[in-house]
This record gives structure tokens, C-alpha cells and sequence, in this order.
């Protein structure tokens, strides 16, 4: 099957295309709110950070609603401020113009409050809605895409069902010349060297295993039990133990692959092929970190059924628990219980899988667009100063 995009002033492609407001400040979330709710189409992307933050989280912020904004599924994009922040909106604005999108700035401060911003604010977005509605299909090949993966409230069914034929896919992804990035660094402890094994050099290597061992130093820093912190009551509930038989279950989602490349979150890859991403078990700072890093579509399996979507990112929901198929049908987009049942290979499963995916990518909905499920949340790794 062939693909279609908008393709995007700087060669890359979107397979959504959305107009969004940025917020640069939490403090500004109000300001966009009453902007965002006069355009019912608008993408709301807003957040708590922006502000008291210090050293590598700042710059993590920075970099993290830099790359929301610079994903290709939005085609344009207003940054809203209030004008006294440590993350100023024209600062992340000059950095997602890079792109040469639409993007434009406002600041509380600077346009006498809210009433003077509200006008101007949507005098720019209806601008950018006329253009955007301009916009028109074009065909591209997959190898345009990038493909996020995610999974979450993992049971006994996620390590030989859903995760592994998640693997078949984006095996199957990197054959036709894309790029995949999977994410979850707490669940990698314990699984971190099967991983490892399938570097592309000892570089990369030695990057993933320095990832865990300061995640690991970041946790036992706070005096927190990884252990009672990562196992978390829907995976006991499923049957899942340790963290271990967690990350063992975790990692087949990535397919087997040579691991191209470590990513910090929120990093944009460059080249194509398999690579990790610094980030959270945690869903909505882990699918914001994989939205900042490109992903233009996600596939997320899932045993007892996590609702997690994304605004950004069309989410693929697969699951291979047949009472979550059917209890959740309405989040489930791709149901793989029949590899339990001996119906179906992992590889037929793994290869329908994809075939949603490129349904997805030509427009069709997933579940979690039709019920707009779906936050942004950015990772934090420090203190709040402010």
C-alpha cells in the first residue's frame, strides 16, 4: 500500500496536520486555553514547565517543546508566553522556524495582558487555519517515517503477544528504509545487555549501559525503591513480579534490529533505523518525549489496557489479552489474543499490525484520536527552583 503526507518546507513529512498552540511557561496556559477554546480544531499543547529550572533540566525543557512544536504533523504553531520566563516564547520560536513552518509568538507581558493578546492571538491563528486548510495530500514512501513505540500497563500477555508482533512491525518498518524509537529506560534494568548486544558500535554501547547505570544512581540518590516503583499495581495485578520479567517482556516491542543510535529524550535522530530513547516508564512524559523526538505516529501495546494516547501522534493500541480486546474495544485499535489461542503466528500478527499502521499514516483514525485521549507532560530530571 502507498502513503501520502503533507510534506513540509523542510523535506519532512506529516501524517496529521495539525495547527497548534505552544505554550513557553505553565503560567501561560490560560492565555492559551481561551485562545484554544474560540478554535475547537486547534491543538492545545500545554504543560507546568518553562520556569525554575536550572543546568541540563532546563535544557532539557527547551529542546523537549522545541521538537513538539518541530514535529512534521503540525504545519504551524504559535508559541504563547507571559514574557518573564527562563524558556522565552520568541527564543522557542526562532528554534522551531528552523523548520520554515508557520510560527509566530506572543507574550502576556509584552501585549498589555490578557485582553490585547487574545485578539492577536487570534488574528495569527486564523491565518495559520486558512493555510493549513490549503494543504493537500501528496504521496511519499515510508521511508519518511518515524515511528514511536510505547507500552504500558504490561501484563503476562505483553512479553509473548503484544509487544513481540509490535516487534515484527517495526522490524518491518526499518526494511522499508524508516526510522523506529523506543523509549523506557527504567525498563531496560535488568535486559539492558540483550539490548546492548545489538549495538552498531561499542560506542553506542557503552552509551545505552551509562543511560541505566545514571538512572539507576538518579533513583538510589532519592532513596527510591525501584523495585516498588517500576512494578506498579496494574503489572502485579497482571502477574508481572520484577522488574526483570518486566523489561524482558519491554524490550521485544524494539524488534531485533541493530540498535543504530542512544537518544537523550526528546533528541531528534539522525539516520535511519533502530534507535533508543532516554526517557520514563510514566505515559504522558514518555509519548511527549517520543512526539519531540519526531515520531509522526505511535504503536502502543498493552496487556490489561493503559488509555494513553497522544494529541500530536496518531497511537496504534494493540493488545494480545483477549479480556482487554474485548473490554476495551473502544481504545483497542489491533487485536493479537489469537497468537495465544495457536490461531496466527506472531509474524501474521506483527505483518497486520503494519498494515494498520499504513492505513494510519493515509488518514485513517485510531482509537485514541476519535475519543482525543491524549496530554503533554515533560520529563523532569532535576529540582524546581523558583
Amino acid at each position: 500500500m502507498k502513503i501520502s503526507g503533507y510534506l513540509r518546507p523542510d523535506g519532512s513529512m506529516g501524517f496529521r496536520n495539525h495547527v497548534a498552540i505552544l505554550t513557553s511557561v505553565g503560567c501561560a496556559n490560560d492565555l492559551a486555553l481561551k485562545l484554544g477554546r474560540m478554535y475547537p480544531n486547534i491543538l492545545l499543547l500545554t504543560h507546568r514547565q518553562g520556569c525554575s529550572q536550572l543546568g541540563a533540566d532546563n535544557d532539557q525543557t527547551f529542546r523537549t517543546l522545541a521538537g513538539l512544536g518541530k514535529n512534521p504533523n503540525i504545519a504551524g504553531v504559535l508559541v504563547v508566553g507571559l514574557g518573564c520566563e527562563t524558556i522565552p516564547a520568541e527564543h522557542l520560536a526562532n528554534e522551531i522556524s528552523k523548520t520554515k513552518k508557520m510560527v509566530e509568538y506572543l507574550n502576556f507581558l509584552d501585549d498589555e495582558g490578557l485582553m490585547a493578546a487574545i485578539p492577536k492571538g487570534a488574528r495569527i491563528l486564523e491565518g495559520m487555519l486558512h493555510e493549513a486548510s490549503q494543504m493537500t495530500r501528496v504521496p511519499c514512501g515510508i521511508e519518511q517515517l518515524t515511528l514511536g513505540l510505547k507500552c504500558g500497563l504490561s501484563d503476562t500477555t505483553s512479553g509473548i503477544t503484544s509487544n513481540p508482533a509490535t516487534g515484527v512491525a517495526a522490524d518491518m518498518v526499518i526494511e522499508s528504509g524508516a526510522r523506529v524509537i523506543f523509549s523506557e529506560t527504567p525498563e531496560l534494568i535488568g535486559a539492558e545487555r540483550i539490548v546492548g548486544e545489538r549495538a552498531a558500535s561499542r560506542e553506542v554501547e557503552e552509551k545505552l549501559y551509562r543511560m541505566v547505570k545514571e538512572f539507576k544512581e538518579r533513583a538510589k540518590a532519592s532513596d527510591m525503591d525501584l523495585q516498588e516503583a517500576n512494578v506498579a499495581p496494574g503489572n502485579i495485578a497482571g502477574g508481572i513480579t520484577t522488574i526483570e520479567e518486566k523489561s524482558l517482556g519491554s524490550i521485544m516491542k524494539g524488534g531485533s534490529k541493530t540498535l543504530q543510535g542512544v537518544l537523550d529524550y526528546g533528541e531528534i535522530p539522525k539516520g535511519k533505523g533502530l534507535f533508543f530513547m532516554d526517557g520514563p516508564g510514566r505515559t504522558p512524559e514518555a509519548v511527549t518525549g517520543l512526539n519531540a523526538a519526531g515520531a509522526q505516529i505511535i504503536i502502543f501495546p498493552t496487556g490489561g489496557g493503559s488509555p494513553g494516547g497522544s494529541l500530536i501522534s496518531p497511537v496504534i493500541k494493540v493488545t494480545g489479552n483477549p479480556q482487554t480486546a474485548q473490554r476495551l474495544r473502544d481504545h483497542i485499535d489491533v487485536d493479537v489474543s489469537s497468537v495465544i489461542r495457536g490461531e496466527e503466528p506472531l509474524e501474521k500478527a506483527g505483518e497486520r499490525i503494519f498494515q494498520r499502521l499504513l492505513k494510519v499514516a493515509n488518514g485513517e483514525l485510531t482509537k485514541s484520536e476519535t475519543l482525543g485521549y491524549g496530554s503533554i507532560a515533560v520529563w523532569n530530571i532535576g529540582l524546581l527552583c523558583g
